[in-house]
């Protein structure tokens, strides 16, 4: 469904929502039930929450929300809106140089943008999950409004600290790569195989995608929605966030972070840092898994952020969720 939200059209999936109904009608039993909202990465849509997950998480008694970022999915494309991109080469000299370079948008406008969503729908606190980018617009949520974040979970993400390792360099060929031709032009066939090239550099050593499901999975996104200037535009505002690691110490919710040893997009420094940064938070390290994975290894992620949930849960009804020590309180 359409909501608006900082002043923006986002798309969302409510697994309470009543079908057909306005924004924020539940079922019965959903109104009482504790939300999770889930923010996803770099270009990603809410599909990429498999409902394996999701499943997971609606039968543990929490009501999820999920939404396609800004330039993403069916939400706002920011360039019908008259948000300009710069030229990506002339914007990574000014960021080299120390010059101002200023991002078409910034990763606090999308951390409002979450924050918009529950407003629309209606919800006061929420537990947030952010993978990747999405972990970084959590923390961003942590760090502007700490009385509606219950807890932060981040997933496969980073600090953003300077010196913290990058992507490995075949990941970096891949992702800079000038699109071809029939890239350029939508052709449904290049696009797949392009993202499933990708998918498969990232992907868990441990557990590799099987090339039919990958393709199936790669093709429903690639149907759905193919932002290339809004997955520009979203990385420009992940480039300029230069400032967030320090911010971090000032989270006081329980945190969790979750990150696999096989990273090559985001190595499991990055995960490090940001716990070392976040006060009492927990580092969880999955062998094995790399920056994405098949949905069949949700599982050992799942089961990790439900014991964790359940924790905060606990602590939020014992009234010290809210307190500086609540993120001790759960080590």
């Amino acid at each position: 469904m359409h909501i608006h939200a900082n002043g923006i059209r986002i798309e969302v999936e409510d697994s309470e929502a009543l079908p057909g109904a306005v924004p924020g009608a539940l079922r019965p039993d959903g109104q009482d039930k504790p939300v999770v909202l889930l923010i996803m990465g770099l270009g990603m849509q809410l599909i990429a929450w498999p409902d394996v997950f999701v499943d997971a998480l609606v039968a543990a008694g929490f009501r999820v929300v999920r939404f396609d970022n800004r330039d993403a999915g069916l939400s706002e494309d920011m360039g019908r809106r008259g948000v300009r991109t710069p030229n990506p080469l002339w914007y990574a000299l000014r960021s080299r140089l120390g010059l101002p370079a200023r991002p078409p948008y910034t990763l606090q406008d999308m951390a409002e943008d979450a924050l918009g969503v529950l407003d629309a729908l209606g919800i006061a606190r929420a537990h947030v999950v952010g993978a990747s980018m999405g972990g970084m617009v959590a923390q961003r949520v942590a760090i502007t409004a700490p009385h509606r974040t219950i807890s932060l979970t981040s997933m496969i993400s980073t600090s953003g600290a300077a010196g913290l390792p990058g992507p490995a360099p075949q990941v970096l060929k891949a992702l800079l790569r000038p699109a071809t031709a029939a890239e350029r032009a939508g052709n449904e066939a290049a696009l797949v195989v392009r993202g499933m090239r990708l998918f498969q550099l990232i992907g868990s050593p441990d557990h590799p995608f099987d090339d039919v499901q990958l393709r199936a999975s790669v093709g429903a996104a690639v149907r759905r929605s193919v932002r290339a200037q809004g997955t520009l535009r979203q990385l420009m505002a992940v480039a300029a966030d230069t400032r967030r690691a320090d911010l971090l110490a000032q989270i006081r919710c329980p945190a969790l972070v979750l990150h696999g040893d096989a990273d090559t997009m985001l190595p499991l420094a990055c995960g490090a840092d940001t716990a070392r940064r976040i006060p009492g938070a927990r580092l969880v390290v999955l062998p094995g898994m790399g920056h994405l994975w098949p949905d069949e290894a949700y599982g050992a992620w799942t089961a990790h952020l439900l014991a964790f949930l359940a924790e905060c849960d606990l602590a939020e009804t014992a009234g010290v969720a809210t307190s500086p020590a609540a993120a001790a309180f759960l080590q």
